[in-house]
């Protein structure tokens, strides 16, 4: 018999990617989306059934997630950087977390792997860092990684009730099915409109062998564990002179200063108030993206789960061969 997941955050970006991993794998998947979601990709895979619901509706979870089954792949997660989207923020990514946890207690699912970040340890004081650091991420004023880290908190409680689950912390993740995260950055200076490149560093992960590295976790994955997932070292002002080499595009040779950053954050800040959206340079995209080297360590995730890492050239140029072939960018 074929085995089941349950896979929420399917229409995304990296849930894509694990959906098909599964799919390829013989999975018969459940994946939960809400009515507004595009769901035409996960259309594309015979071994997917749709099932409409959210997160935050502890219901449609007790409906959706099969008896007895598999693997609970829970991707689904608000990634906004910008205070006004807090309450909303919170409430999807610690409440929902809660919920999928109690959902997959009851229905008795054999498995949960929970999609986190590196960006639950916050503020770290170590470069690079592993799993055995200290995190920090509970005391951020950031909400972004404060709730991914209370949401990690959420599972962790569900491993003391006698859930089997582990959680994936992935770096900055780049591939193909990306729209609205680094493929912003490739639409940007393909079309010669970046205004400027942050001056930090980070850890990059191709999304491919982050999603394998989730189906893994089912059967390697030891409970109650965390996984940092990246393998590439590299400052944003080296991707950005990838992204350019592969667009034809001007190289950008300097980056912007970290105290122009966080004014702009600022200024941009003070008129969210009165447009009531999010500005393209938030304080918490300025303070992310200009703090000192943040970088990690994935040999846990090599050695446990068979974990890859892969050029960034590659991962680039696979995210970018994909929003050509989709016309989300123009011809280089």
């Amino acid at each position: 018999m074929p085995r089941t997941a349950f896979v929420t955050g399917g229409t995304g970006f990296l849930g894509r990617h694990v959906v098909e991993q599964l799919a390829a794998g013989g999975w018969q998947i459940v994946a939960l989306h809400r009515p507004t979601s595009d769901v035409r990709g996960l259309k594309t895979y015979a071994a997917v059934r749709l099932a409409e619901g959210a997160i935050t509706d502890p219901e449609s979870l007790a409906r959706a997630i099969p008896e007895g089954c598999d693997a609970v792949f829970h991707i689904a997660a608000n990634t906004n950087l910008w205070s006004g989207g807090n309450a909303e923020q919170t409430r999807d990514n610690v409440d929902g977390t809660r919920n999928v946890v109690e959902a997959a207690i009851a229905r008795g699912a054999k498995k949960l792997v929970h999609t986190s970040t590196q960006g639950s340890w916050g503020e770290v004081h170590e470069s690079p860092f592993d799993e055995k650091t200290p995190q920090h991420g509970g005391e951020s004023w950031i909400n972004y990684e404060r709730s991914k880290y209370l949401a990690e908190v959420e599972v962790l409680k569900g491993v003391e009730r006698g859930l089997h689950a582990c959680i994936m912390c992935p770096g900055h993740i780049v591939g193909r099915y990306d729209t609205h995260n680094w493929a912003r950055v490739i639409k940007l200076v393909a079309t010669e409109k970046l205004p400027g490149v942050p001056p930090g560093q980070g850890t990059w992960a191709a999304a491919g062998e982050v999603a394998r590295a989730h189906v893994a976790a089912v059967e390697k994955g030891r409970d109650g564990e965390r996984y940092l997932l990246g393998g590439v070292d590299a400052s944003y002002l080296e991707v950005v002179q990838i992204v350019a080499r592969l667009t034809g595009k001007k190289s950008p040779q300097r980056t912007t200063p970290g105290w122009v950053l966080r004014v702009l954050g600022r200024v941009s800040q003070w008129g969210s108030y009165f447009t009531k959206k999010a500005p393209t340079v938030t304080p918490e995209i300025a303070a992310s993206t200009a703090r000192p080297p943040f970088l990690f360590k994935s040999d846990k995730a090599i050695r446990e789960l068979g974990y890859r890492a892969v050029p960034l050239e590659v991962m680039l140029g696979d995210a970018y061969e994909w929003l050509k072939s989709e016309k989300l960018i123009p011809p280089g």
